[in-house]
């Protein structure tokens, strides 16, 4: 098998769109219903009555959908309708896997979906995929982030960076961080996921590094797939330090450790068999002393199977 490097992920330059909301309980979810029933459902001059949230929030509730690729632009350009895509049918759909996010690994997708190439929460990328620090300041990050808005999108103010890391430190901070905090920073699902804590004090944060309780191995295995599938077509084997260390991998969206990745792949090994059962089609290989990710088929239709079983098991 020849080995492929993964090509990094595309990032569409996108600051401050959230109208400063972090997405809400049931927000996408709403968002997902009522663009079902009718596509122009955010243009319309009752939508803060029908989805029940004001003018901004509606806005913010449309951006959130899209950026989770759970909504689609659809007609023309000078006036976009939203239709679910195929994802969010899947997800939150009368039928779906999880209409309602009961189980902690539907956040974790929609975590990876956001980050997703393309991705177009910025910031998000940014902090993610480009920022190493594990413990930071809010002056820190505050400071790198500009670093990067600099040499990527001068254009882009001050106070746009700002409400990307305010609301992006609300939207994951732990429920531990926010004790004091008002009930409206609470209302965040993410925040269950505790990836991000604070360091001692509010203005100190640290990211939670390795294996976390909540997310399924089948979860990491397909964000593995989605990763090599769209950025290494026609691979079949990769590092496992790309899938670790790459812009966009896993293993940084995550913020898994080596042994985290390996026992997800491992255990996901076991349930991909052939129909004979004797050789593998996922797994991990020792190839001259390097640990590599391989399996035997289309890596997005792997995908796909990996996540169909994972909810139809629950």
């Amino acid at each position: 098998m020849t080995v492929s490097t993964p090509q990094a992920p595309a990032t569409r330059q996108a600051f401050a769109r959230h109208e400063t909301f972090h997405p809400r309980f049931g927000w996408l979810k709403k968002g997902v219903d009522q663009a079902t029933q009718d596509p122009a459902i955010f243009l319309q001059d009752d939508a803060t009555v029908r989805l029940g949230v004001g003018k901004n929030m509606v806005r913010s509730i449309r951006y959130w959908c899209s950026a989770f690729k759970l909504l689609e632009d659809v007609g023309e350009a000078s006036r976009h309708e939203n239709c679910p895509t195929e994802f969010g049918k899947q997800l939150l759909g009368s039928s779906g896997w999880d209409p309602y996010l009961e189980d902690p690994a539907s956040l974790w997708l929609l975590h990876w979906k956001l980050l997703e190439d393309p991705c177009s929460a910025t910031t998000w990328a940014f902090v993610f995929n480009q920022f190493r620090g594990v413990e930071f300041t809010v002056d820190e990050l505050f400071n790198q982030l500009c670093d990067y808005r600099d040499r990527e999108a001068a254009r882009v103010a001050d106070s746009s960076l700002r409400k990307d890391m305010n609301c992006l430190l609300r939207m994951y901070g732990s429920q531990q961080f926010k004790a004091s905090a008002s009930e409206e920073s609470l209302d965040c699902p993410f925040a269950d996921l505790g990836l991000i804590r604070s360091a001692g004090n509010a203005r100190s944060y640290t990211f939670r590094i390795g294996a976390k309780p909540t997310l399924p191995a089948e979860i990491v295995v397909y964000a593995c797939l989605r990763y090599v599938g769209q950025f290494a077509e026609g691979v079949q084997n990769v590092p496992v330090v790309k899938l670790l260390y790459d812009r966009g991998s896993p293993g940084l969206v995550f913020r898994l450790t080596e042994s985290a990745l390996y026992e997800a792949i491992e255990y996901c090994s076991r349930f991909t068999n052939d129909r004979g059962g004797a050789i593998a089609t996922l797994g991990i290989a020792d190839v001259a002393g390097k640990l590599e990710f391989f399996f035997l088929g289309q890596p997005l239709q792997m995908a796909e199977d990996i996540l169909n079983r994972y909810y139809a098991t629950r």
